[in-house]
């Protein structure tokens, strides 16, 4: 066993504080064992960088784009697999260094996933040992902002950048849409714009028409409350995963978003993303005006079984149905 795995013997990570043996083979929320990346690439998206995707997340987001990562390995998507501190930190070194990274002003390694958190002693190995080689190397950590409040502060210790998702404001919709409490998300959110806003690349909100747009004046009102500064990036919802049907946000309820946030005294607002994408909500669930109600149901009809969709406490984490989801049109790789 690698020593600096040897927290993940009872493992506490994220706010799920599950407790269990991943090292033995006990998985908690995120089903996860021992560090798995799923792929590596430069990438173009604000921060450039060379991005590494780890397999797994803590979350079950309806909406997640890279479901067939962070939903592994209950949907046996293959990965890359593990890969040592020592080889991945050697590899991205050199690929920031290479006419590739410098065409796209690729400038530092950008740790996503899935959810980065659930494999964090791992991470910051990888971080030790690229920063071996060129000490001066950038670190980006893009997170769905369920962290401990310890794992929270040796993220900050180490990075460069921060992109923080904010799922939704609401404790409710929070719930409904990735199956964990908004609480924790919130008081990292806080955290972040206290102690760290010179490490905040932006809040990313993700608007889902139906679904949270109602949250958005809570959601902006709060970080407004923080810092009126503090930068927001809006990403349109695109059709995935569960909600690969859904419609997309159009332009006019993206400006809409902008609008609400400015009025909430944010001045450094954006929005990213690909507007318009056409979509139904199926005949079933039209009707229901309630956001958290709306995903409740596609959470149900996809399989899952907890009423109040809060993984923490559910008794079917290591049979989920939505952990097995698969879209229509991709095959099943179980």
């Amino acid at each position: 066993m690698n020593d600096y795995l040897k927290e993940l013997e009872h493992c506490e990570l994220c706010e799920h504080r599950c407790g269990v043996n991943r090292l033995a083979g006990e998985t908690g929320v995120c089903r996860m064992t021992t560090p798995v990346v799923a792929s590596a690439t430069l990438h173009p998206a604000p921060p450039e960088s060379y991005t590494v995707f780890m397999a797994g997340c803590n979350f079950k987001c309806l909406n997640c784009q890279n479901w067939s990562i962070s939903q592994y390995p209950d949907n046996g998507y293959p990965q890359r697999g593990y890969v040592s501190p020592e080889l991945l930190a050697e590899e991205s070194v050199d690929i920031l260094k290479s006419v590739s990274a410098g065409l796209i002003r690729a400038d530092r390694i950008f740790f996503s996933g899935g959810e980065p958190t659930i494999h964090l002693p791992y991470i910051e190995r990888v971080v030790k040992e690229a920063r071996k080689i060129n000490p001066d190397v950038k670190v980006n950590f893009d997170t769905n902002g369920y962290l401990t409040e310890s794992s929270l502060k040796r993220v900050v210790e180490f990075t460069t950048s921060i992109t923080f998702d904010i799922k939704a404001y609401d404790e409710k919709i929070h719930l409904a849409l990735t199956g964990a409490s908004s609480e924790p998300v919130l008081r990292n959110a806080r955290y972040i714009a206290e102690h760290a806003g010179d490490k905040l690349w932006e809040y990313r909100v993700v608007v889902i028409p139906e679904i949270n747009i109602e949250d958005i004046k809570s959601l902006t009102g709060f970080i407004a409350d923080m810092n009126p500064e503090l930068p927001v990036c809006f990403l349109s919802f695109r059709p995935n995963f569960v909600l690969e049907n859904h419609p997309g946000a159009s332009i006019e309820l993206m400006e809409k978003c902008i609008e609400t946030a400015k009025k909430s005294g944010l001045v450094n607002v954006s929005r990213a993303g690909q507007t318009g994408i056409p979509g139904s909500i199926p005949p079933s669930l039209k009707g229901i005006d309630d956001g958290a109600k709306l995903a409740g149901a596609y959470a149900a009809n996809a399989g899952c079984r907890s009423d109040q969709r809060n993984c923490t406490t559910c008794l079917f984490i290591n049979d989920c149905g939505i952990k097995r989801y698969m879209p229509g049109g991709f095959p099943g790789r179980l």
